[in-house]
């Protein structure tokens, strides 16, 4: 489970992957060790600098040309400090919340695992029916397959999970009690290190979840209501079908709302597939006004054809503040890529928080798959190539999956209650759909025939669409407009040029007055 792997330094996530990476099987039973105690590590962090203008080109040096470079970056924990400080002032200086009131009367919501809610007078349920065995290989799937779009593929439900990718990307706030924690804070880098910290949490079922959810139908969405035991509810809808895109948006009680575009592309190489996450994911809070802005990282599943298949995160993550206080923040994160020959610790994770001045204010290190640590900066050198830190204290933790996880397709207890059937619901919404519901039953010939159904029914209401608009063409009017999402608006945002996909916040209202005339028939 190794791969060897060029530096990149980009920032803002991986648009494009070398083509040339090396990839190599490992042991199967590898995992990533427990957090190290380490006192220093090294952290190459992007730097922008002016080049100096040649003399007689221009007068005014501030019209020199900004190029990015890479700066090494040594962190080493102030022992003394920290020895005499601990319980005292340097532990304030970690956990120490704003000074206004109402942020310090921030509620932090527990995690799943610690409540015990009901949906429709019920107990929610804590897993799904055990997986069949279904045998099926996968390299009968795939051998034709070979450099074509995955999301043009028919894969069987054989290697799905009774989850749409609606679901799956509901679980990003499975550990929201961190940004829960963050909207307490009121230095921009120090809530800037726990949005860090959630964005690590959103990877922690890849190291065993390799199945694939369902590509959600055009149309399709998905509520996900856990304010009274959880502190935040959301929204998602398949806004666009080629290419396939979701749209999402979620807020917390704790003053918090966050909403991505998802879409991805993908490279299937015959013994790896590679996941491209495009489109940004955005988080605000409500009290101070700050926003920050992110874009995933490259996912790759090994061991295609032979062997068992495993997972890895790596590239570059940058977190931008765009607005309020924290605007000119930014914490650059390192995924580490598999190292055949790497004394670290696999799925390892680094990164700095810096000022709008470029300085160093805290810096995280921990594991994609088990917790995240960070610590302030308490003084740098002139160049701020050599830092040193304050003790770290634990910014997120997974809580462990239940024991018998492997029987249901790896799923946490979130992940189980999500497709839990609710009453209320909008009619698209992914808990009706007929395939992954016969699929979670055990019902898999079933379920396959039912995938085949929607997808033509989808089919032949794109052809109805094409042929409508040639009938118009052909009589001289303008085509009939397709249909466009119902719960979100592409728009561009306030100070924003580009189109993306906006919450109407139209949702709840219409589920309170159980009114979904405006939604499509899908199913």
């Amino acid at each position: 489970m190794r791969c060897k792997h060029s530096g990149n330094g980009s920032g803002q996530g991986n648009d494009t992957e070398d083509e040339d990476h090396e990839f190599f099987d490992a042991m199967e039973e590898e995992v990533s060790s427990a957090m190290e105690d380490k006192t220093s590590f090294v952290i190459k962090v992007p730097v922008n600098r002016k080049n100096k203008i040649k003399s007689g080109e221009s007068s005014d040096e501030s019209e020199g040309e900004t190029v990015t470079e890479t700066q090494q970056v040594i962190f080493v924990e102030d022992k003394e400090r920290a020895e005499n400080t601990m319980g005292g002032a340097e532990a304030a200086t970690v956990s120490k919340p704003s000074d206004n009131k109402e942020q310090q009367d921030i509620k932090v919501w527990p995690h799943v695992s610690q409540v015990s809610g009901t949906v429709d007078g019920r107990p929610r349920r804590t897993r799904v029916p055990d997986k069949p065995n279904y045998p099926l290989s996968l390299w009968s799937i795939m051998k034709n397959c070979i450099g074509k779009e995955l999301s043009k593929i028919p894969i069987p439900v054989n290697f799905s999970e009774p989850l749409s990718m609606l679901q799956r990307l509901t679980e990003d706030y499975e550990y929201s009690s961190v940004l829960d924690q963050a909207a307490k804070f009121g230095d921009p880098a120090q809530q800037l290190a726990y949005v860090a910290a959630f964005t690590v949490s959103a990877y922690a079922t890849t190291a065993n979840r390799i199945t694939k959810p369902f590509n959600p139908l055009l149309g399709e969405t998905y509520e996900c209501d856990r304010m009274t035991d959880l502190g935040w509810r959301s929204i998602s809808e398949q806004v666009s079908h080629h290419p396939p895109m979701v749209a999402q948006f979620c807020e917390g009680a704790a003053g918090w709302l966050c909403w991505q575009e998802f879409t991805m592309t993908t490279k299937f190489r015959g013994k790896y597939l590679q996941v491209i996450p495009m489109g940004g994911a955005y988080a605000q809070f409500t009290s101070s006004g700050n926003k920050y802005t992110w874009r995933k990282v490259t996912t790759t599943v090994h061991n295609i054809i032979v062997g068992k298949l495993w997972v890895d995160n790596h590239g570059d993550m940058d977190i931008v503040g765009e607005a309020g206080p924290a605007a000119g923040y930014v914490a650059h994160l390192k995924y580490l890529p598999y190292g055949y020959f790497s004394k670290d610790t696999q799925r390892k994770v680094t990164g700095v928080i810096k000022d709008p001045q470029g300085v160093p204010r805290y810096v995280l290190q921990g594991h994609w798959d088990s917790r995240v640590e960070v610590a302030p900066v308490t003084s740098a050198s002139p160049d701020n190539t050599v830092c040193k830190t304050g003790k770290f204290v634990v910014a997120w933790e997974c809580v462990p999956a239940p024991p018998d996880s492997d029987k249901f397709y790896n799923f946490t207890v979130l992940a189980a209650q999500l497709n839990e059937p609710e009453p209320g619901v909008a009619p698209t919404d992914s808990r009706l759909r007929p395939d992954q519901r016969l699929m979670e039953e055990g019902l898999w010939d079933e379920a396959n025939a039912e995938k085949l159904r929607l997808e033509e029914k989808q089919r032949a209401a794109r052809r109805e669409l094409e042929a409508a608009a040639e009938s118009a063409a052909a009589a001289g009017l303008p085509p009939p407009a397709p249909p466009g999402p119902v719960w979100f608006t592409r728009q561009a945002a306030p100070g924003q040029p580009r189109l993306r996909h906006l919450y109407n916040h139209r949702y709840w209202d219409c589920k309170r007055r159980a009114d979904w005339t405006a939604c499509p028939d899908i199913f």
